[in-house]
């Protein structure tokens, strides 16, 4: 990931990044669901997904500690 989308996440909110990761999670899914059935033309999406959930999960995480 960029540095510009990872500090515009940084900046949402918590419920801004629960509503981030909940869409995410359902494109991660729908790649998988397809990529069962046929190979994707990029298998590497499906590994930034995942580590762009768990960004998304490590900042809720913060978010929630330091209120």
């Amino acid at each position: 990931m960029k540095v510009k989308e990872i500090e515009a996440l940084r900046n949402q909110t918590a419920e801004e990044l629960k509503a981030e990761l909940r869409q995410t999670r359902e494109k991660q899914f729908s790649l998988s669901f397809k990529h069962t059935t046929t190979p994707l033309t990029n298998p590497l999406e499906l590994r930034q997904i995942r580590r762009r959930i768990a960004l998304i999960n490590t900042l809720i995480s913060e978010k929630e500690i330091g209120e």
